[in-house]
């Protein structure tokens, strides 16, 4: 987004003292977000994001990473290729529409029995992106979204009977998106980044521009789109039935198999989860997710040992890769921007050693600045993203589905959702629980 300025080069010295400074501070939740968006936001990602080619250590040239992802809204995480390509993804039992639903498996244990996603015989999910089983809260959320596309099919073939598979495929895929699309636009993005950056950006796109195809910008993927992972919890109530939190990782190495919620395996049926746990979907108040600040949760100092057998901060992680790329300082993104820059009071540097303070006072890394920006108490205090890191957000979304000739916003007469909600013409996640499962119980069947 912004080729010109100049690459921070944080020294190793202040990336450890920034990673010290963001733990052991307890976060305190956000009442203007529930829990289920953190997860929904790592779902969007997916959904428009992958690079297998960037190597975190090594120096990486922005503009030659490679997007295999279309950068679109078109839930190609969900449908991969389509049937013909990959049918594996797909249900074939049924005699009048096969391969028009998608799979669904199911998980059996201690007598009972939950939908799944459907697995090989080692408990790999057959989905069209990996990724999205890498913990049990975005595995069930890619469920859910699975069991939302064949509800849209019943629904679908209810009202034109005499369609054929492939018809109603295409039908139905087309609804699901374009749900989707306007979810994360009205009722994702507004909680994200306030309802005045949604209408700004909306209005106008001043900063995110391109000729052709649409990117995605390194300023977005790797600092301003973390803004999630302050937003985790360290654990998280699934259900009513459970009893206690399930905390995000497990503390030790070797975790039983209800100690935590690490993916790629089967769905343990106890850690099933009812959803208005984490959406609004009824009276009780769901769990809420953590402030947007730079108090990241304990666990997530100590990820699960990757390939080097070595538990990472996720913060440093962050703060490394933005460094690799050659992300630009916040403070000259925020000039670029015409937004008066943080102040040293604002950026938190206070409990930092003098020396990095004043490293990073001329160019604070981009991703924390703007936690730092979220967090000010002159600005959203956490509730939200900030001027900066809330627009670059708003107007890479909303670019992309500007850039997209499918989307919604090209729809040949204006258009708003059809499906049930809550409110005619408009459609939330709390709306696509209710209209797929009916009641969000967290016990439920495997149906078709």
């Amino acid at each position: 987004m912004f080729p010109r300025l100049h690459p921070v080069k944080l020294s190793t010295a202040a990336i450890d003292a920034l990673v010290a400074s963001m733990q052991d501070r307890r976060g305190p939740d956000n009442p203007r977000i529930p829990a289920g968006y953190t997860y929904l936001g790592q779902f969007v990602d997916h959904d428009i994001t992958f690079d297998p080619t960037s190597k975190l250590r090594g120096h990486n040239d922005p503009r030659a990473l490679a997007n295999f992802r279309t950068p679109r809204f078109d839930l190609d995480s969900l449908y991969g290729s389509g049937p013909k390509d990959q049918p594996f993804l797909y249900d074939w039992s049924s005699e009048r529409h096969p391969g028009v639903k998608l799979l669904v498996g199911a998980s059996s244990g201690e007598g009972s029995i939950t939908a799944d996603l459907p697995r090989n015989e080692q408990g790999r999910a057959l989905i069209g992106d990996a990724r999205n089983d890498e913990n049990l809260i975005v595995s069930q959320l890619h469920l859910l979204f699975i069991r939302f596309h064949n509800k849209v099919i019943d629904h679908v073939s209810a009202v034109e009977s005499a369609l054929g598979p492939d018809r109603l495929f295409e039908k139905a895929q087309t609804l699901v998106r374009w749900h989707y699309q306007w979810m994360v636009v009205h009722d994702f993005l507004r909680r994200v980044v306030g309802d005045r950056t949604v209408a700004d950006a909306r209005a106008e796109r001043r900063f995110y521009r391109f000729r052709g195809d649409p990117f995605i910008p390194i300023e977005f993927s790797a600092a301003a789109y973390r803004f999630g992972h302050s937003m985790v919890r360290a654990d998280y109530e699934l259900n009513g039935a459970l009893g206690r939190p399930v905390p995000i990782f497990a503390a030790g190495d070797d975790p039983a198999e209800l100690g935590d919620l690490g993916g790629f395996r089967r769905l343990p049926v106890p850690l099933a989860i009812d959803w208005r746990f984490f959406f609004e979907l009824s009276d009780d108040q769901p769990q809420h997710s953590r402030k947007i600040d730079t108090a990241l949760a304990t666990r997530l100092f100590r990820l699960p040992a990757g390939a080097n057998g070595k538990r990472e901060a996720l913060a440093r992680l962050n703060l490394l890769r933005g460094r690799a790329l050659g992300l630009p300082s916040g403070a000259a993104v925020a000039r670029a921007m015409y937004v008066e820059p943080l102040d040293e009071e604002q950026l938190l540097l206070d409990r930092l050693p003098r020396e990095v303070t004043r490293e990073l006072l001329r160019a604070p890394p981009l991703w924390y600045y703007l936690l730092c920006e979220a967090e000010s108490k002159r600005g959203p205090d956490g509730r939200h993203l900030g001027r900066v890191g809330g627009r670059i957000v708003a107007e890479v979304l909303l670019g992309l589905l500007e850039a997209d000739p499918s989307s919604y916003l090209h729809a040949k007469a204006p258009w708003k959702p059809t499906l049930p909600g809550a409110a005619d013409g408009h459609f939330t996640m709390p709306d696509l629980v209710r209209f797929t499962l009916g009641d969000p119980a967290y016990a439920l069947p495997p149906g078709r």
